[in-house]
Parts: structure tokens; sequence; C-alpha cells
């Protein structure tokens, strides 16, 4: 893989990691409200909007990536961010990380290690 293509690898990782921390951040600061107030109290969270933006960046840094590698390598080096997102759901929001799910973890890291090196 060129130069490039690991940098917006990288960037769509950091970034769509960054997007679902924050809507995980804005959804866990509305639980207390049921129904349409739930969801109005959740748009006023600026966590769903940095959210948002994450998105929209990402979506762009997942067109160039996908520019530049097969659809199958790159939703196999995408997936990386599965394990990504579980790491840092156990630190930043105290989520567990059961035996299976770090053998999950261990399986797609080394999944994606492999088709990294074709």
């Amino acid at each position: 893989m060129s130069q490039l293509t690991i940098i917006l690898w990288m960037l769509n990782v950091i970034v769509d990691t960054s997007g679902q921390l924050a809507f995980k951040a804005a959804a866990s600061a509305s639980a207390e409200h049921d129904g349409l107030a739930h969801w109005k109290h959740m748009l006023k969270r600026p966590w769903i909007w940095l959210g948002v933006i994450c998105y929209v960046f990402e979506f762009v840094l997942w067109l160039a990536f996908l520019s530049l590698v097969p659809l199958s390598v790159g939703v196999m080096l995408g997936s990386i961010n599965i394990v990504v997102i579980m790491i840092a759901g156990r630190f930043l929001f105290k989520e567990s990380l059961s035996k299976w799910r770090l053998i999950g973890i261990m399986l797609i890291a080394c999944g994606v290690t492999v088709v990294g090196f074709e």
C-alpha cells in the first residue's frame, strides 16, 4: 500500500472511532428521557453534532480510500474500526471486554494484518 493509502486508512479509523464515541456519549447523556423528549434532548447535545461532523468527514475519507484499494481489501482493513471502538469503549465508557470479545479482537486484528500485507 502507498503512503497515501495508509494515511487515509488511519485517518478513517480515527475519525470513524471519534464519531462512534461521540454518538455513544450523546446517547448515554440522554438516557433520562423517554420517547420524543429523548430525541429532542439528544439533538441538543454537542456530542451528537460532533458525531455527525465526524461521519461526514469519514464518508469523504472512505471514498478517497476506496478509490485506491479493491473493495474487498478496503472493507477488511476497515474492520479494524471494530477493534479500536471496542477498546475505546472499555476505557471511556467502562464497557466490559469478555474473553470471547478479546478473542474476536485478536482474530479481527490478525485478519487485518494478513490482508494489509497482501
